[in-house]
């Protein structure tokens, strides 16, 4: 007979929201059991690719030292950096271990958990978990596209960059989303010759005036990008990938070294038995409503599994509003314009908000406030490249709708901007906002401040400043 365990909350997957849901619930002395086969903390891929992009900056910093009189010699030591990506990886682990989360009061089960039915999940044959809500935070794996030629051909994902011994001589990446792009950049810094294939416009998720200075960058690295190419076939040969694009380009043949699809990911749920559950599938995932419960009342779903964008920080939000609704019966409306992004490349860009197109799409009647990074004193000091700005999306009102930054410091800069996102603060509040100098924050200060600039030279201020001046 099976081992019968009766939680108040059980969660499947133990990824990044998994792991969130589990130790939050077990925070507030809730008894919480966590089904996950492998690793905690989920696939790596983000910290992978982050730590890849870190050393290939490190790079680049010693290749412009001469800018600052600072002689060095650049010889980039492939297999030191995998060794440093890993290391990195191994401490990530360690953090999200089943040891320390099972120290904070979560039951950790190993093995792949099923729906038996709609309120019953069965790890193998000696567990038979039965919860009064169930959370699911399966993730997600590599999704990898109908190309004929793929399935007998040696190609990496971006989990598995690891598996590489020396610096590809040509990555052919097939793929031009942020991953892609920002792997294209990472590799070129290390040596790599690259090229990017899309069938569709590169960054295409991205405000096209802020994804062109990027793509612009990519050029001046000597990175191919191909927008709008299908490929037709691949095949391997004389230890050579060779890629046969389709369409306008037909019988074009690329060759390379390697093969990198990150073409995005989809959800994994196979063997979940949402079925038997009475789970309602779409085609981006689990079908659920503003509070995250799907078809069956009894269970939430969460993260990549639900349909998120594939960030960890989705899937942390997810979480929250979890914890709050089945913890706290709070009523939740699921925003995902809330969560923030980033695409780590030289400059960086991120995103958080409503675009520009977005906005007008949904009615608003919008205003554009814009501020270079060329006139940023730590730019100057820094030699950052005076290329890129802040783009604010806000509303007639003036409230903040969005904002995107794109140029140095981007990803630690737009912190504030999600804050007023999510709050939907009026500019006055960036304005007045206080920030240190010489940095880069200083960007999105003068943005704000722009708001009000025509206001300050109009007629009637003139005039009512005037009759001021007469009072002492």
């Amino acid at each position: 007979m099976p081992e019968v365990i009766r939680p108040e909350i059980c969660v499947i997957g133990g990824g990044a929201g998994g792991t969130a849901v589990a130790t939050s619930a077990a925070a507030f002395g809730v008894s919480v059991a966590l089904v996950e086969k492998g690793r905690l903390g989920g696939s790596p891929d983000s910290l992978l690719a982050q730590g890849l992009f870190t050393a290939a900056g490190r790079v680049r910093e010693v290749k412009e030292a001469p800018e600052f009189a600072v002689e060095a010699m650049s010889r980039v030591n492939f297999e030191a950096v995998l060794k440093y990506v890993r290391e990195a990886l191994a401490v990530g682990a360690t953090n999200e271990s089943k040891e320390r989360v099972a120290a904070l009061g979560v039951r950790v089960i190993e093995g792949a958990g099923h729906f038996t039915d709609p309120e019953t999940v069965a790890v193998g044959s000696d567990i038979e978990i039965k919860a009064r809500r169930f959370v699911v935070a399966t993730g997600s794996l590599p999704a990898l596209p109908p190309i004929s030629g793929l399935d007998s051909t040696p190609f990496l994902t971006p989990g598995r960059l690891l598996e590489l011994t020396a610096c590809p001589s040509h990555l052919i990446i097939v793929g031009a989303g942020r991953t892609g792009i920002e792997m294209a950049q990472a590799f070129r810094s290390l040596g790599a010759q690259v090229t990017v294939l899309d069938q569709a416009q590169p960054l295409a998720k991205e405000d096209p005036e802020c994804a062109t200075i990027i793509l612009d960058r990519l050029a001046r690295d000597r990175i191919a990008v191909r927008p709008n190419v299908s490929i037709s076939l691949v095949g391997y040969g004389q230890s050579k990938v060779q890629v046969v694009l389709g369409g306008a380009a037909g019988g074009e043949t690329i060759e390379g070294s390697h093969l990198l699809m990150a073409v995005g990911r989809r959800p994994y749920l196979e063997g979940l038995g949402v079925d038997r559950a009475g789970i309602k599938v779409g085609p981006r995932g689990i079908v659920v409503d503003r509070a995250l419960r799907t078809t069956n009342k009894h269970v939430h779903a969460i993260g990549d599994a639900a349909g998120a964008p594939h960030f960890v920080q989705a899937a942390t939000y997810d979480a929250s509003l979890v914890i709050r609704s089945a913890l706290f019966r709070l009523p939740v409306r699921a925003n995902r314009d809330l969560v923030p992004r980033v695409v780590s490349t030289e400059p960086a860009l991120a995103h958080v908000g409503l675009s520009e197109p977005e906005a007008r799409r949904r009615g608003y009647s919008v205003g554009i406030l814009r501020w270079p990074f060329v006139e940023n004193d730590r730019v100057t000091l820094e030699r950052a490249g005076a290329v890129g700005h802040i783009k604010v999306v806000i509303s007639r009102r003036g409230d903040v709708l969005g904002c995107t930054i794109v140029g140095p410091g981007a990803a630690e800069s737009i912190a504030p901007w999600s804050l007023a996102v999510s709050q939907r603060l009026h500019i006055r509040a960036l304005a007045g906002t206080l920030v240190p100098y010489p940095t880069f924050a200083e960007v999105g200060k003068r943005a704000a401040m722009s708001y009000f600039s025509a206001s300050l030279t109009s007629p009637m201020v003139r005039r009512i400043i005037t009759s001021l001046r007469r009072f002492r």
